[in-house]
């Protein structure tokens, strides 16, 4: 299995990219672009047999982070292409110039497009919850608690699937359901 090639760059103007698409989205901010970046990425993977940055991305408890996202926020911030904005409890990238898409292809960034409008009315809890669901970070996440490192999550994941429930799988989960009032 080889890692993608990260592109620093490509990286860089996808989160200039997201800013700017987020700017009126109350709910934006640093998990929000954490799982945006991942599910692009992922996604594109799944689609187009390739990621878009090919950025590493790591389990967290809150879900999959880039691995290299502090140390270039940071840079992208000496550069003046964006600010960190701290205001209550959200940590929000504010781009501070255009994105270069030159490198984009357009269902690349169709495909940025089209996660951001689907995760706008969603809260920082709401989506890391979701990509609690995604098995390559269970693993990673599992494999992380065991050896007390950050592990990441291979791209190769996004195939894998939770097989399908059976009759008695379903008849127990229904029954459990039941016992523990969880159903209506």
């Amino acid at each position: 299995m080889t890692r993608p090639e990260f592109k620093e760059q490509k990286f860089k103007e996808l989160i200039l990219h997201i800013a700017k698409k987020c700017e009126g989205d109350k709910y934006y901010g640093a998990t929000k672009l954490n799982k945006i970046l991942f599910y692009s990425d992922f996604l594109a993977y799944k689609l187009f047999g390739q990621p878009i940055t090919g950025a590493d991305y790591f389990a967290l408890p809150h879900g999959p982070a880039p691995r290299l996202l502090v140390p270039i926020k940071g840079e992208m911030s000496s550069d003046s292409d964006i600010v960190e904005n701290r205001r209550y409890s959200q940590h929000r990238i504010i781009a501070l110039r255009d994105p270069n898409y030159d490198d984009f292809s357009a269902k690349e960034i169709a495909l940025v497009d089209w996660l951001i409008d689907i995760l706008r009315e969603s809260d920082a809890e709401f989506v890391s919850e979701l990509s609690h669901l995604f098995l390559g970070w269970q693993a990673a996440m599992a494999e992380g608690q065991m050896t007390d490192e950050r592990v990441s999550i291979p791209y190769e994941t996004v195939f894998v699937k939770n097989p399908a429930m059976g009759e008695y799988e379903e008849a127990y989960g229904l029954e459990l359901a039941k016992k523990h009032g969880w159903s209506t």
